[in-house]
């Protein structure tokens, strides 16, 4: 994995990158017929970036007709880059290039005859001149558009459980190296961490699982005037499917906005779960939630779904 985590960082760290760059690499490693990646340029108030959605269909998948079921990837981010304030590669550009990463892996494996159950939606934005944005303790990544555009996007309804990869350094909440995993949010409960992604998480780094608390405030969506750890949840306040937050975390508070920052070999281990989980996911060996326990606690305290819009307007007393 580690070779097309260096190969993406390399085709990110350019102040021209963008989605067509990425279609190139994602084609050569689809080998003939190509990747059939799709690529959306969305211009906002502060600038443009370029929307990457591939589908890497399974053998049973739902495209073939079959009964796999499919699994959304995304790499959640505010921009690759924040020139011309900064140059080179931001830390915020490290769930860009796990996804991407991944990606590549899978379709380079599909080309090889390596073909999952089910079938992987991939997708993630290429910003290299995104604006930053002030945030304690430290400096956030903005982006051209907002919160609402990524999420129609990057998230689609075909996605039966979402992985989002983000960097999450930018606290004093996670002070671990590596990776962390969210408990599973889903129409806006927070549900207990999955025991199935923990276990392959730990498998995955061959450390122990490290998980983060999730707020109330965290899965509401960006825009309601509260805090949030970042943007690594809000794909759930887009969809009815249950989403889990890959964490790529560091031991100290490091400004998104930060160059030098990124560590190939967590962002490596956070793409080979990503391939992980869509190999368990679709071949029917991994849930991220209990179903069953979903539908009691929804029957017994009712539904939380409006935690995934923006609520009332405060009133002034």
């Amino acid at each position: 994995m580690l070779k097309y985590v260096l190969a993406i960082m390399d085709l990110l760290d350019d102040p021209d990158a963008d989605g067509k760059r990425a279609v190139a690499y994602l084609d050569s490693a689809a080998g003939p017929g190509g990747s059939g990646v799709e690529v959306t340029t969305v211009t906002g108030e502060r600038g443009s970036t370029d929307f990457v959605r591939v589908r890497i269909p399974g053998r049973s998948g739902r495209a073939a007709g079959g009964p796999a079921r499919t699994l959304g990837v995304v790499g959640r981010l505010g921009g690759v880059g924040a020139r011309p304030e900064i140059a080179g590669l931001v830390s915020d550009a490290d769930g860009a290039v796990a996804a991407l990463s991944a990606a590549a892996k899978l379709l380079d494996m599909r080309r090889r005859g390596d073909v999952l159950e089910g079938d992987v939606v991939i997708a993630t934005h290429i910003c290299p001149d995104a604006p930053t944005a002030p945030h304690a303790p430290v400096p956030f990544m903005d982006s051209p558009v907002d919160i609402a555009t990524m999420n129609r996007h990057e998230v689609t309804d075909e996605m039966e459980a979402v992985l989002s990869i983000d960097t999450t350094k930018g606290n004093r909440i996670i002070n671990h190296k590596g990776l962390a995993l969210s408990p599973t949010v889903k129409e806006g409960w927070v549900l207990r961490v999955s025991e199935q992604l923990g276990e392959l998480l730990a498998v995955v780094t061959g450390e122990p699982l490290v998980t983060y608390p999730v707020t109330n405030q965290d899965i509401t969506p960006y825009g309601n005037g509260v805090h949030h750890i970042n943007s690594i949840l809000q794909p759930a306040t887009a969809t009815s499917a249950p989403v889990v937050g890959l964490a790529v975390t560091s031991a100290a508070a490091v400004p998104g906005c930060q160059t030098g920052a990124s560590h190939e070999t967590d962002i490596a281990a956070a793409a080979r779960f990503a391939v992980e989980t869509a190999k368990a996911f679709g071949g029917g060996r991994l849930d991220f939630h209990d179903v069953a326990e979903f539908d009691n606690l929804v029957n017994r305290y009712g539904s939380l779904a409006h935690l995934q819009t923006f609520g009332h307007a405060s009133r002034e007393s």
